[in-house]
């Protein structure tokens, strides 16, 4: 039985760090999914490389199939007043490599399915926390 939970850290301060811009320009490179109601309440985009042998899923991510909708979404997050969405590396309990997360926040639970898939939960756009005590109405009743 597989239990425990992954992790989302900053990417380090020295050495290679991975941008947007390289991720948007390197968009074939992985499985790429969003987290929100739609393109315009994006939550957070998730990128898990394709020459590896490990896997990131979700129950509510929506698949991006292409570079137009990914940079759709990554331009509706540097909208967002008062946010400023940074590149964390997801990572496994082991410390060991599953992707990115594009994510304005640094809470975001990830959880161990077996050896190589960590399931990544729904995350809430920052948008409903903004917008006061009717926030959970207007997310659940869009």
């Amino acid at each position: 039985m597989h239990t425990g939970y992954g992790k989302i850290r900053p990417q380090p301060w020295h050495g290679e760090r991975v941008t947007i811009q390289e991720l948007q320009k390197n968009w074939e490179d992985y499985t790429i999914h969003y987290a929100g109601l739609s393109l315009g309440t994006v939550a957070g985009i998730m990128f898990d490389p394709n020459n590896d042998n490990r896997t990131l899923t979700g129950e509510k991510w929506v698949k991006v199939e292409d570079q137009e909708t990914l940079a759709e979404l990554i331009g509706w997050m540097k909208t967002y007043t008062g946010y400023n969405p940074q590149i964390w590396r997801i990572l496994g309990p082991d410390d060991q490599f599953y992707g990115y997360l594009h994510y304005p926040d640094d809470q975001a639970v990830v959880k161990v399915v077996n050896d190589t898939t960590m399931y990544m939960y729904d995350l809430e756009s920052p948008i409903y926390r903004t917008r006061g005590a009717n926030a959970n109405l207007i997310r659940l009743h869009p």
